[in-house]
């Protein structure tokens, strides 16, 4: 998929990004509990998984 496309879900949709990167695994549970507790970290964290 698309760098960019990633980026910009990471940045709106961080889980999503993350699910699309990655699929079903430990990554996509940290961001989820990432973005439940904090926002910021859960899209610094999908960014930096998209762009590994």
């Amino acid at each position: 998929m698309n760098k960019l496309i990633l980026i910009i879900l990471a940045i709106f949709l961080p889980p999503i990004a993350v699910f699309l990167k990655s699929g079903v695994g430990k990554d996509l549970l940290i961001n989820i509990l990432l973005c439940l507790l904090f926002y910021v970290p859960g899209i610094i964290h999908a960014i930096w998984v998209s762009t590994k």
